[in-house]
Formats: C-alpha cells, sequence, structure tokens
C-alpha cells in the first residue's frame, strides 16, 4: 500500500508511452529521452523487460481492458502499478494495487482520488480532410481536428495530471510529423498524450530504420522541451472570454463550442458549474453559457450578478438542453453541431474584431493557447502547427504594454523578440513554427 502512494504521489512527473515490445535491449530507445513511463499489453508483460526497465529508473504499468480475464496474471507481471483502459462493469478488485482509470470520456470521474484522469477516447490532431477537401470551419478557415477544447476542460476542473490515451487511426501508417502534432496538441493545453506509435513505425524503429529514428528523435525532442517547462502547467487560462459548461452541457466532447472558440485563437477560459461565481467571472467581458437549464438558482444568481457588474452573457437557444452523453461518444451529432452554430454565429459577432487577450494573424494551419502566471507579469502563447510544413509569417498581437518577449522552441535557443505598440496591444512577429513554439511575454 505504502508503494502505491508513493508511486500515486510520482506521477505528476510521469511521461508515458504505450511501450511496443517485450525485447529488454528495446528499451535501448529511451536513452537520453525523457519518457519515463511503459504502458505495457499483455504480450509484452516480460519479466526480463519490466526487470531492466526498474533498472533504469522506469516505471511500468500493465494494461487491461474488459473482457481480457488476466488481472491475476497482471498482478504477477511485476509491473509497478495497472491501467484500466475502457468500461469495466464490474471493476476487478485491485485493492492495494496503483490503477489508473482510462475509461469512455462519459464515464470520467471529476472527483476521482486517482492520481492521474484521463481516458482512452480523442480525435486524432490534425487538419480535417473530407472528401478529398480541406473541411471548412466556422471561421471560414480549415477545421482542425483538435482534443484542446475537452483537455482544457478538465484542466480547469481538476487540479490532476491529465492523460489522454487515444491511439493513432487502424491500420494507418503515420508520418512522424503527425505524431508531433498529437504531443503538442495536449501539451498546450498542460496534459500528456500517451505516446502511441502505429505498427509500422514500431517495426521500422525496432529494426532502426534511418528514418524511424529520426522521427522518434524528433518526438523526443518535442516532449523534452515540454518537460523542461513543467512550470507553463501551473498558468492560469487567461483571456477575457469565459465558456460556461459541465459534462452534461459538452464539455466532454469535441467540436463544442470550446473547440469553436479555439480554432478562432480567441482566448478562452472554461468555467465548469461549480465554479461559477461573479467575482470568479469578472476579468472576463465576456461569456457563453451554453446550457442555461443546467444551472442551479444559486449559479444563476451569479450570472446576474456578472452582468450588472457589466459583463455581457450570452445564452443557448430558449427551450433547448444539451442532448445526454451517450456512452462511447466523443463527438457532437449533426444536429447538436447545427445548434451550437447559432451560438457560433453570435458569439462571433460579439466579438468581431476585439482582442480579448490576444490576437494572431496568418495562422490557418495553427492552433493557440494564452496562459497567464500567478502574478500576472507574465504571459504564454503556445502556438502548435497543424501541417506538414513549417507556419511562416505570424503576428501576434498581446493584449497591454508589454517590454519583453522571448521565443522558445525545440532544439532552439531561446530567442529574443522585438516587440513593438499596436492599439492597445503589444505586437510580435514570429517568422516560422514547426511544431510547436511558445512566446513568453514580460
Amino acid at each position: 500500500m505504502f508503494l502505491a502512494l508513493l508511486l500515486a504521489f510520482s506521477a505528476i512527473d510521469w511521461v508515458p508511452v504505450r511501450w511496443f515490445s517485450s525485447d529488454p535491449s528495446s528499451l535501448d530507445l529511451l536513452q537520453g529521452s525523457p519518457i519515463n513511463c511503459l504502458l505495457l499489453e499483455e504480450r509484452n508483460w516480460s519479466p526480463e523487460l519490466v526487470a531492466k526497465a526498474r533498472g533504469k529508473g522506469l516505471t511500468t504499468l500493465a494494461v487491461l481492458r474488459p473482457g481480457d480475464g488476466a488481472v491475476e496474471k497482471a498482478r504477477g507481471a511485476g509491473c509497478d502499478g495497472l491501467v484500466l483502459e475502457g468500461e469495466f462493469s464490474p471493476k476487478p478488485d485491485l485493492a492495494g494495487q496503483l490503477v489508473i482509470d482510462l475509461p469512455y470520456r462519459s464515464s470520467i470521474k471529476l472527483d476521482s482520488k486517482a492520481p492521474v484522469l484521463g481516458t482512452y477516447q480523442g480525435v486524432w490532431p490534425g487538419i480535417n480532410i473530407a472528401d478529398k477537401d480541406v473541411k471548412a470551419a466556422p471561421t471560414g478557415g480549415p477545421w482542425i481536428d483538435t482534443n484542446a477544447g475537452f483537455l482544457r476542460f478538465l484542466r480547469a476542473a481538476t487540479d490532476k495530471t491529465v492523460w489522454i490515451s487515444n491511439p493513432p487511426p487502424e491500420k494507418g501508417v503515420i508520418p512522424a510529423e503527425r505524431y508531433l502534432m498529437a504531443i503538442a496538441d495536449a501539451a498546450m493545453s498542460g496534459a500528456r498524450w500517451v505516446l502511441t506509435l502505429d505498427a509500422d513505425f514500431q517495426t521500422r524503429l525496432l529494426a532502426r530504420e534511418e528514418k524511424a529514428l529520426a522521427g522518434w528523435k524528433k518526438m523526443n525532442g518535442l516532449l523534452a522541451f515540454v518537460e523542461a517547462h513543467k512550470e507553463w502547467r501551473e498558468f492560469s487560462f487567461g483571456g477575457q472570454m469565459a465558456v460556461i459548461l459541465d459534462t452534461a452541457s459538452g464539455a466532454l466532447l469535441c467540436g463544442g463550442v470550446l473547440d469553436m472558440v479555439v480554432v478562432k485563437h480567441t482566448p478562452v477560459r472554461p468555467f465548469p458549474y461549480a465554479k461559477v461565481s461573479a467575482p470568479s467571472l469578472a476579468p472576463s467581458k465576456m461569456a457563453v453559457n451554453v446550457d442555461p437549464s443546467a444551472l442551479t438558482g444559486q449559479q444563476k444568481e451569479e450570472l446576474k450578478a456578472y452582468t450588472r457588474q457589466g459583463g455581457t452573457l450570452l445564452t443557448g437557444p430558449p427551450g433547448w438542453k444539451f442532448p445526454p452523453l451517450k456512452p462511447g461518444q466523443i463527438t457532437l451529432g449533426k444536429e447538436d453541431t447545427a445548434t451550437l452554430d447559432t451560438i457560433w454565429r453570435e458569439l462571433n459577432a460579439m466579438t468581431g474584431r476585439r482582442n480579448l487577450g490576444a490576437r494572431l494573424f496568418n495562422v490557418s494551419s495553427m492552433l493557440s493557447n494564452l496562459l497567464v502566471s500567478k502574478d500576472g507579469k507574465r504571459v504564454l502563447v503556445h502556438l502548435v502547427n497543424y501541417s506538414n510544413y513549417p507556419a511562416e509569417s505570424i503576428t501576434v498581437h498581446v493584449l497591454g504594454k508589454w517590454n519583453r518577449a522571448v521565443l522558445e522552441a525545440p532544439g532552439a535557443k531561446p530567442k529574443e523578440m522585438a516587440v513593438y505598440p499596436v492599439d492597445d496591444a503589444t505586437g510580435i512577429d514570429v517568422d516560422a513554427v514547426n511544431s510547436m513554439a511558445t512566446l513568453i511575454v514580460e
């Protein structure tokens, strides 16, 4: 029991990968890597692998799925803990074991006592290609499939470490650049993606194929960049737009209001119902209440107080209630998307060209996230590129007057950036972003 508690305490620093071999020599691929936690499928529960991993200071977790019938075998695998991936009914008795639950999104328990909160369900990040044409977002730009809105809600609702362990598309052959997108998509919201390689990449990497090794190096470089700045996870969501929603009003889905705002590059502060109060909303000039019928009487009074203080409130369509989340559902249905498009049009009209924390230009293949330090003296702007080529000539206007900006990116030295005044903001020009970069503004 003591060991389980000790491991739970250290889980905040685990950098996870779904390991793909039972051969102990395969762990040599982790030389110099920030990865320190291995999720092992049953076929890889090798005592020799587990022993070598422990000798290297790596944590090992045995993965169990419903119907595996391998609970006792998992206990005897010698791993440090277990991962329950999927829906278990009933859940096996694992008293005294360290257990990480990665269920359906609809089954996530925000009040969980486990060291990690997460799911195995997610969309595969990238620019959405439908019928060989780029699918348009409500903004008119390309729609980017992302887990950002969902992950930001979890980060706002809990102080737990957040994992998302969605695998790459089945039978897909995925280039290294797409893995960088998945890592960065989670990282910019303060979460971790469980790195999971497709079968072809695994085979080539184990064979030490040159191109696979180069891609693996890039992935580890991006992970090292993120983990070198753990303090960034302590920053709060910034900006003057609040979105009020919860598990019953689409917060666990992709493609909802949060993602619509994210795709527009408007900084957003997610507000779970339990955290709704006039003082907490006060820094936001605008708030969107996705499902008014889901609020308690007290929460509605808090919103009235917010509007009396000068805040602008946009609510969902009269009489509309968010449909119950179906087991296994991770995206909105077409009818619900059409309803939320109504909210989006009103929201788009309200925001117009206003700067609600940061405005970005020439970023059609990118997403961003604005974060602020506890003392308000530093602002971060995470920039993530979802194309297979560098995004170039990017301009960022950070609200307020700032004196200094530094650009940090994987594998590059911090770069001092020129800052210049523009309207009520500070302008910064970025030449190019490959996978991910972060502006630190002071």
